[in-house]
């Protein structure tokens, strides 16, 4: 098994809140990342997919066909958007990292060619705080 990864880029506002939660328990949990006026993060989305390279190409897929998915899939949809206001398969979740990795998996998942499998995704919201998710 071959594993590739694509690395990509996007810029995006959130802030975190439970609209069923007062202001002040909202600050207590999220701190200044309730802030009302949101925040905004660099991200870097690591996308990795495996499979058997072709006797063909010596591929397992090609790396601009993947970089086309994700750009159609995600980048497009997150890009310079407000995460809690602009993006459709986030509404009504909190805009965690967490839960917005789940759903990039969601986007991605669909448009991954057979048979090729999506493996993992990395999530950098900072230089220092990331997420990884593998489908589970």
């Amino acid at each position: 098994m071959v594993y590739l990864t694509r690395l990509e880029h996007f810029n995006a506002a959130h802030k975190l809140y439970n609209p069923n939660w007062s202001k002040e328990k909202n600050e207590a949990i999220f701190g200044e990342c309730a802030n009302e006026n949101w925040h905004g993060h660099n991200f870097e989305l690591f996308v990795t997919v495996k499979g058997v390279p072709s006797e063909e190409t010596g591929f397992i897929m090609d790396a601009k066909q993947l970089s086309r998915i994700i750009k159609t899939s995600v980048i497009d949809k997150l890009d310079h958007k407000n995460l809690n206001m602009d993006v459709d398969f986030l509404q009504g979740k909190i805009c965690s990292t967490e839960n917005l990795i789940v759903e990039i998996w969601n986007q991605l998942q669909p448009h991954i060619p057979s048979p090729v499998a999506l493996h993992s995704l990395k999530l950098y919201e900072t230089p220092r705080i990331y997420v990884e998710y593998y489908g589970e």
